[in-house]
């Protein structure tokens, strides 16, 4: 058994609890989703969103629109990871944490961007009518993408993969990525998101809890793929082995 079949072995299997909190993550976003379509909450997310936009002295301005960065899926998060990725196939010469990359990609774009298109929430900012409600009238095209918030749902699937393919690019030179960090890596980022985009007035702060609710159910989606174990044709210099991924 080679190297890397030893790796995959070994690997720990990741704990995912049953269906049954996707369904109400899920139920928790349509739900949320509903009661700001009848009108409900948007006296809450423009209180927030004003005190927010009245208390930005320069001193927590900077800090937090540093750290928002933390979410910035095209710019910061997607260079990251495709860094990893190249990485782990030169150490390991296994084509599967492509798979990775592709499923964060793929699973951002079918859902957070047709979404954002189609609810058509403006941002805090906006400076038209009703800039609070889902379908307005008064905004379209880049004004009109607040709702769900891109940056939380941003930091929670791709800090999920950043944190898969570090993990196994540490195990690939036979170290461990120590608990609390991995826990670190994938936490910590999306609650200092959440709280900046909030703060800055970027999004609604239901903007940011649908993102939650909403990159939740796509991190679980992808804790339940068998990376390793996806079949593969046969490819060239048996590219298709396993990564380390589990």
């Amino acid at each position: 058994m080679g190297r890397m079949e030893q790796v995959a072995v070994r690997t720990r299997a990741r704990p995912v609890t049953g269906w049954w909190l996707d369904a109400a993550l899920l139920a928790g976003f349509v739900a949320l989703t509903f009661a700001l379509a009848r009108g409900h909450l948007l006296a809450l997310d423009e209180a927030i969103a004003d005190w927010a936009l009245a208390h930005q002295p320069a001193a927590l301005y900077w800090p937090a629109r540093v750290l928002n960065y933390l979410g910035q899926g095209g710019q910061v998060l997607m260079p990251v990871t495709v860094l990893l990725m190249v990485l782990l196939i030169r150490r390991t010469r296994s084509v599967r944490p492509v798979l990775v990359f592709l499923s964060a990609f793929v699973l951002m774009y079918l859902t957070v961007g047709p979404l954002k298109v189609w609810l058509d929430r403006a941002a805090p900012k906006f400076e038209g009518p009703d800039r609070a409600v889902l379908f307005n009238p008064y905004a379209s095209g880049f004004k009109a993408l607040s709702y769900p918030s891109g940056h939380v749902a941003n930091a929670l699937v791709w800090y999920a993969a950043i944190a898969l393919l570090a993990a196994a690019l540490l195990r690939a030179y036979g170290r461990e990525l120590p608990p609390r960090a991995l826990v670190a890596l994938r936490l910590l980022p999306p609650v200092i998101v959440f709280c900046t985009t909030t703060y800055l007035a970027f999004h609604w702060i239901t903007d940011s809890v649908a993102g939650l609710l909403l990159g939740l159910i796509l991190v679980r989606l992808m804790a339940r793929v068998p990376w390793d174990r996806v079949p593969l044709p046969p490819l060239p210099g048996g590219v298709q082995r396993p990564a380390g991924l589990g």
